[in-house]
């Protein structure tokens, strides 16, 4: 293992992605607008400057847009884990919209300049509503935090196929994270 990050995921909100530490994965500072009756939540936008050079594999040569395959939710109660998990085509794009999440990454590609980096971030508001990119080929687990469910909600670039995705057990030998601290 080359480094471990950890981030802090606060940062002004203005549509400007910044990288995690691992090759292909950006945060991008969400929008969140007070409105009566509560606020009003951003999450993805055709525009998003997420894809800076990375092109989908679903759209034509050149077009660095998010393509949308499917957006779907994902509830973590508290003391669990979901992960390990890579996908081979499927790019996904986190956010949360309630709760706390913290979210593991590990660089194991082999061609990689980030192979062998672990980032470990956390999401939700008020701080960090953020979006998360994290591209092929890159493992990810993540967990509730405190005593609180949370919820994740991924746009994935291209459908569901239960073929192309990749899991390992959390205890695998071949992360270097603990889940429990």
């Amino acid at each position: 293992m080359r480094s471990v990050i950890t981030l802090s995921t606060s940062a002004p909100a203005d549509d400007t992605p910044r990288g995690v530490g691992i090759d292909g994965s950006w945060l991008l500072p969400l929008r969140v607008i007070p409105t009566e009756g509560g606020p009003v939540l951003h999450m993805l936008k055709a525009a998003a400057p997420l894809r800076p050079g990375v092109p989908c594999p679903a759209a034509p040569a050149g077009d660095e847009r998010l393509h949308l395959g499917e957006v779907y939710f994902s509830e973590v109660l508290p003391g669990h884990v979901k992960g390990w998990k890579r996908h081979s085509r499927q790019t996904q794009h986190f956010a949360v919209p309630f709760g706390r999440m913290a979210l593991v990454l590990y660089d194991d590609r082999p061609h990689s300049p980030t192979r062998g980096v672990l980032c470990r971030l956390e999401l939700g508001r008020p701080d960090a509503y953020d979006l998360l990119r994290v591209p092929t080929g890159v493992w990810y687990a993540f967990a509730a935090v405190g005593n609180s469910p949370a919820l994740l909600c991924n746009g994935a670039d291209i459908p569901h196929d239960p073929d192309e995705g990749e899991k390992l057990p959390l205890d695998s030998p071949h992360i270097p994270y603990s889940w429990d601290r």
